[in-house]
């Protein structure tokens, strides 16, 4: 497994406080890049005014923390595209009855 899989496997342990799916297949991880021992990951939010709008990007930081080889992890936060139930995996569709 590469590095950026078990990043995402990490992510994948993170769930929605809201809505009973990992931030992942909600489609809220836009981007993770590689580059040695560090890992850049643009996420988003459901909406701004999101109540975990704080404490989930460090979540996510944290988690990828966990990746053995990874030392270092930026987490941009951002808002284009804006999210909708269009990003959301086909397995979260099906968990959410969509």
């Amino acid at each position: 497994m590469g590095i950026k899989d078990k990043i995402i496997a990490e992510l994948k342990k993170i769930y929605d406080p809201e809505i009973p799916v990992n931030i992942y297949e909600l489609g809220l991880i836009y981007d993770v890049k590689v580059n040695k021992d560090k890992a850049e990951i643009k996420m988003t939010l459901t909406s701004p005014n999101c109540p975990v709008a704080e404490s989930l990007p460090k979540e996510v930081k944290d988690s990828a923390m966990q990746v053995e080889e990874i030392e270092n992890v930026d987490v941009e936060l951002v808002w284009d595209p804006p999210w909708t139930k269009d990003m959301m995996s086909d397995a979260a569709k099906l968990e959410l009855n969509l």
